[in-house]
């Protein structure tokens, strides 16, 4: 991480509610937190998000596969947390929507990633928020947008990355559909949601005026998808699962006398180097490896001359060769050498998992902000919230609420 002894807080003059549950929403909201934005996430009264229920537990004692009070917090909450302030609201009440509303006037960003639809059956889509605040950002994220034959169909991650084809491009070319192995649509979409409520920002500072983003996670992956040429295997009927290769060349994965490593030869400056790290220099000028598109015809024989020079040589001694001589390489590690791995310590990615209801870390690791800024570190925060914690603070700084105007709404089971 660069050493700085400043703290930059971009986003310290932003407000964001979230309605938000499982997954894309709240990373939307704690990638925005993690700039500095005050984000506040709007939970129901008594339960909150469904992920505070799903173990197991943490707390500053251990994992529990139960909760034993409020301050046991759920994992999975806590990662898709951090830096989130929780209040409570009924917004299936008149009293809770008004609340909301008013919230909303003083407020610069909502996101929400309900069903569509749902935010507008309670009174508080765009149009509604916009009446009382003309300059909101409004974020819809959803499996497949507002609009289109499939905006209603019901969605999470694995059904995303089924509709999206990115499953038929994954996996081993004479295997099944397989899923990316972690939570791809969830956690790609919000990146995209929070650059373009950035720019939407900005947009509102030339304009005054905010304006509604209708974000899809199908569509955010099939847009990646396609920056591949897919496209072009389709037109020449080659197969679209490639495994743990590339359609493209010679690149991807080969195993060494005691391991795995990954080569890349995207070039044909980068297949002269390899044909030289790997003492056949003959290859260079090989007819049917000559040029990338001589090595793309000819893949599967270009794969099979590097792999029988590759088993040669342990995993560590390829590197080396491959290192010094300027190919693309790399160790195919294990989750738990990632982890036991300094460099991510060092730079910030992995973090101590934090609880607000703890002044010491909990089980567990946190996911770091993965960029340094030059101009300072991003601000630290107190972990992920308990359940409606920041009521008092919220409801009497944002709308000057008093103590027992709070009680009366909790005893009616507004808050």
């Amino acid at each position: 991480m660069l050493e700085s002894q400043n703290v930059m807080s971009p986003l310290s003059d932003i407000r964001v509610l979230g309605v938000t549950v499982y997954l894309a929403g709240p990373f939307t909201l704690m990638n925005l937190a993690r700039l500095g934005a005050e984000a506040i996430k709007i939970e129901r009264p008594g339960t909150g998000d469904p992920t505070r229920s799903n173990g197991p537990f943490a707390s500053s004692s251990g994992y529990s596969d139960t909760q034993v009070d409020s301050s046991y917090l759920s994992t999975r909450f806590l990662k898709r947390s951090q830096g989130l302030k929780s209040v409570t609201l009924n917004l299936k009440s008149d009293r809770g929507r008004k609340i909301f509303l008013e919230l909303a006037e003083k407020s610069d960003v909502i996101v929400e990633n309900l069903s569509p639809g749902a935010m507008k059956r309670l009174g508080l889509s765009y149009d509604d928020l916009k009446s009382v605040n003309p300059a909101i950002v409004y974020a819809s994220i959803s499996g497949y947008g507002q609009t289109g034959k499939h905006s209603g169909r019901k969605a999470h991650d694995p059904q995303i990355q089924g509709m999206s084809g990115i499953m038929d491009v994954n996996g081993a070319e004479d295997g099944p559909p397989t899923r990316v192995g972690f939570y791809i649509g969830d956690l790609v979409t919000p990146v995209f949601a929070c650059y373009s409520i950035l720019a939407a920002l900005r947009e509102r500072d030339r304009t005054g005026n905010g304006q509604y983003l209708d974000v899809s996670m199908m569509d955010t992956l099939a847009s990646l998808m396609f920056m591949e040429n897919l496209e072009e295997a389709i037109l020449n009927d080659e197969p679209i699962r490639q495994g743990n290769n590339s359609r493209s060349g010679p690149m991807g994965l080969y195993h060494a006398r005691d391991g795995d490593i990954t080569i890349t030869v995207a070039s044909d400056e980068q297949w002269e180097r390899l044909s030289v790290a790997l003492g056949a220099p003959y290859l260079i000028n090989h007819p049917k490896f000559q040029t990338f598109l001589d090595r793309g015809k000819n893949v599967l024989e270009a794969r099979h001359v590097i792999q029988e020079l590759i088993s040669k040589y342990t995993k560590s001694d390829a590197i080396e060769i491959l290192e010094a001589n300027n190919v693309p390489c790399g160790l195919v590690r294990t989750v738990n050498e990632v982890i036991e791995d300094n460099h991510f310590w060092e730079r910030g990615t992995f973090r101590e998992m934090k609880s607000a209801a703890f002044d010491v870390p909990v089980p567990g690791i946190a996911s770091g902000f993965p960029v340094s800024f030059s101009g300072g570190s991003l601000p630290e925060n107190r972990g992920a919230p308990m359940l409606g914690m920041d009521n008092s603070e919220v409801y009497s700084k944002v709308i000057s609420m008093s103590q027992t105007d709070l009680e009366g709404l909790k005893s009616d089971g507004i808050i």
